[in-house]
């Protein structure tokens, strides 16, 4: 049995947003803050009135190159130490709540370091009220006199609006007032004294008001105040039971998302207030609430994201211009977000420790994520890309997911510290800056405009107001003296009825009379009557054609005010190209003076290098010509040198001829002697055959021993060269190793360099070793085979 397919559930269709052609850049804007002590060292220039110049610190002038880093950034408006806060509010708020009135959303954040006056910009001080006070006491300045009663708008808990009658509005007044007599104790001084905390925050002088509001609406603002404290929302105006026995911390909020795919906070309290000091004071409470902490670098340091809501509901009046407009989809609902971020802090610098942080890594991980999307949007618009931007990874982007999506105005006031221990961080601030004005976020779309007639409200008032004057100008009644005159004008204009009396109802003389008058009267009530319709035709036909040309004029004022309007959006659009160029203009001269200045860097290493070269070729050629100069006398040596070598061997070439010619002489003179001996010892070998043996105690000795001295008797002794020795057969043998020895050395010996002697040939007979030292002695390079000879030669005579 095959199993049913389960369906899945439908999904909600994606409500499609127009398309916007046109599209704002985010308004980013620079205020500096004033120096604690004159003595400090600062790091930022204010260079225009829209452009700022960060200079590095002494201690860290030098960057990779060893170049001084000096950049400048450029912002929609630069505000100096000396600007007033009411400067601030003209430029930076003013236009959105003016765009809040005319119900278009708004999104103004503080950003920069911690201790930079992101809280002073966005409260201010007494005397000195800011961004938040300033812009609902215009918001109520402007809608004072045309807002609705209370309970005439309720909230609905979806992020919307509904509208009650009169009578149910009453009776939720009447229940609300009772249960705050009944839980509430009065506090008498609480509703007639202002807090002191926010007394005098705006002076009258400074009061401002919104030009343009459409007074046939009605109005009514509600306020709530959330912070966003370690990534979890908290509802800083809820009124949680107390508990005296065990207290419960506050719950945090869920963020959901509307029928338009709007995000909101679910369950935040929503508090209508009817007067700025009512709404600042509103805000005070859930300011008390907020979570504040002190580091080492701010005394009042925020720990998190603070963000006051200011919600404006309106709706059309009926044709009378007298009630509210009973219809739900007739009704507008606005906002302005005011946020104070926490400011990133390095905790090297403040040493946090425990709760402080792990705060301060939240509150660095959701700018981070901030910059994130930021840079994803950038990547999106400029590359055309379709990247998913993250905005859920922290509740700050995904709760004003929707203004970066193109639900309103984005307007971001970069609070600074000029002192040079802000440098570094400062640095990151100023580069997020410059990437977010790069964003564009589309244009919103203007509300349609109510199809009833304009001028209800101030017609219903000149009514009421005439209505009252007639009363009292003619107490008990109508006043009807008006008609009473145009009747009698009337009455007057017919025949007069002839005076007389009818008595007989068959009088022939009266009865005629007054029938030709009655029939005269009614010739002249009908010329009346035709007349009048005429005229009245006349009239119809001329406010026929009165509302033709009106109509014709409606619609030349429509086509002209589209006209314009194209024109306007086509001044918007160059003004924004112009604004753009001239930005890329100052960029591109910020870049040419910096390429200026690397060029005339390296142009002076450039020269530098140069003369160096120069002088390394000079010295280079003081070097080669020394070479050469010392070549020239070193050839000149060799060539001395060889010439004097050739000659010393020349010399000890003739001189050693001349010395194996010795030696080949006294050797001859061996020979001959050995070849005499060698005869008479045949002679007497021959003799000796004859006689008889002598006895073996008495040998003979040899006759040239017999010559020579006798030296003592050594038992042993081995043959010499040239010695004459007894064989076993009775004769005699000559030891012939000399011989062959000098006739081997003989061939090599013209061919070694050895040092001339003097010695003759007379001089070897006598001593034998002192002809060998003389020969060993002789400095002159032998090959091989003759050293080899002469050290068997000198081995043998040993």
């Amino acid at each position: 049995m095959q199993r049913p397919v389960k369906g899945k559930t439908p999904r909600r269709p994606a409500l499609k947003k127009t398309s916007h052609s046109q599209k704002d850049p985010v308004g980013v804007y620079c205020r500096i803050r004033p120096l604690g002590a004159t003595d400090e060292e600062c790091c930022i220039e204010m260079i225009s009135s829209t452009t700022i110049q960060l200079h590095a610190p002494d201690g860290i002038k030098a960057n990779r190159n060893g170049e001084y880093k000096e950049t400048q950034y450029s912002f929609k408006k630069v505000f100096g130490i000396q600007t007033s806060q009411i400067e601030l509010f003209e430029d930076v708020a003013k236009p959105l709540v003016d765009d809040l009135i005319h119900c278009k959303n708004g999104l103004l954040f503080t950003y920069g370091v911690t201790g930079s006056g992101k809280t002073f910009t966005m409260t201010g001080s007494p005397g000195e009220g800011g961004l938040l006070p300033r812009s609902l006491d215009m918001l109520f300045n402007s809608i004072g006199p045309l807002q609705a009663k209370r309970f005439v708008f309720r909230t609905d808990d979806k992020n919307g609006m509904e509208i009650q009658g009169q009578v149910d509005a009453l009776l939720e007044r009447q229940k609300r007032e009772s249960n705050q007599q009944s839980t509430v104790p009065k506090t008498p001084s609480s509703k007639q004294k202002p807090d002191p905390e926010f007394a005098d925050m705006i002076s009258p002088e400074e009061a401002c008001k919104c030009e343009g509001v459409d007074e046939d609406s009605c109005y009514s603002v509600f306020v709530s105040y959330i912070e966003i404290y370690n990534n979890y929302i908290y509802d800083l105006l809820e009124e949680a039971p107390i508990d005296p026995i065990r207290h419960k911390p506050p719950q945090s909020k869920i963020l959901r998302e509307d029928q338009n795919h709007n995000m909101y906070v679910s369950g935040c309290t929503e508090v209508e207030v009817k007067s700025t000091e009512e709404a600042f004071e509103v805000f005070w409470r859930g300011q008390k609430k907020r979570r504040i902490a002190d580091t080492q670098l701010n005394r009042e340091s925020s720990r998190s994201h603070s963000v006051f809501i200011v919600k404006l509901a309106q709706a059309p009046l009926d044709a009378d211009g007298d009630h509210i407009l009973q219809d739900k989809n007739q009704v507008t609902v606005s906002q302005l977000c005011l946020v104070d971020l926490a400011g990133s802090e390095r905790t090297s610098r403040t040493k946090a420790e425990g709760s402080r942080l792990r705060e301060a890594g939240n509150i660095n991980q959701s700018l981070m994520t901030l910059r994130t999307c930021i840079e994803v949007l950038r990547e999106n618009q400029m590359c055309g890309t379709n990247r998913m931007v993250p905005y859920r990874d922290s509740k700050v982007t995904h709760l004003f997911k929707n203004y970066f999506d193109g639900e309103g105005k984005v307007r971001m006031v970069v609070c600074v510290n000029p002192k040079a221990d802000d440098y570094e961080e400062t640095m990151l601030v100023m580069r997020f800056a410059e990437l977010t004005q790069e964003v564009e976020v589309a244009r919103p779309v203007d509300r349609p405009i109510c199809s009833l007639a304009a001028g209800r409200r101030h017609r219903n008032q000149a009514f009421r107001d005439e209505l009252s004057r007639r009363q009292e100008e003619h107490p008990g009644g109508p006043s009807n003296t008006e008609d009473g005159s145009v009747l009698n004008q009337l009455l007057d204009s017919l025949p007069a009825l002839p005076a007389c009396e009818l008595v007989d109802p068959t009088d022939e003389q009266i009865l005629p009379r007054l029938i030709e008058v009655l029939e005269r009267r009614h010739r002249i009530r009908q010329m009346i009557t035709e007349q009048y319709t005429r005229t009245a035709n006349t009239l119809k036909s001329m406010l026929q054609e009165f509302d033709g040309h009106l109509m014709a004029k409606e619609n030349f004022i429509h086509e002209q005010q589209g006209k314009l309007g194209e024109k306007d959006k086509i001044m918007f659009n160059q003004k924004n190209e112009m604004d753009r160029l001239e930005k890329k203009s100052k960029m591109l001269e910020y870049k040419i003076d910096i390429l200026q200045k690397t060029t005339n860097i390296y142009e002076g290493d450039k020269r530098s290098l140069q003369q160096e070269l120069e002088s390394r070729e000079q010295r280079l050629q003081r070097e080669l010509s020394e070479r050469k100069r010392m070549e020239a006398r070193m050839q000149g040596m060799v060539s001395d040198t060889k010439h004097q070598w050739e000659k010393e061997c020349e010399r000890r070439v003739n001189a050693k001829q001349l010395e194996m010619q010795n030696k080949l002489w006294v050797k001859d003179e061996k020979l001959k002697q050995l070849k005499a001996i060698v005869s008479e010892s045949n002679s007497s070998a021959t003799s000796e055959q004859q006689r008889p043996p002598p006895p073996p105690d008495k040998p003979q000795r040899n006759s040239r021993e017999k010559d020579q001295p006798r030296a003592p008797e050594k038992r042993s002794r081995s043959p010499l060269p040239g010695d004459v020795f007894r064989t076993r057969g009775g004769g005699q043998a000559v030891q012939f190793t000399d011989i062959e020895t000098l006739r081997q050395e003989c061939p090599t010996a013209s061919s070694r360099k050895r040092r001339s002697s003097g010695d003759g040939p007379g001089q070897h007979d006598g001593n034998k070793m002192d002809w060998n030292d003389r020969e060993n002695r002789a400095p002159v390079a032998s090959t091989s085979s003759g050293l080899g000879l002469q050290n068997s030669y000198q081995k043998r005579r040993k």
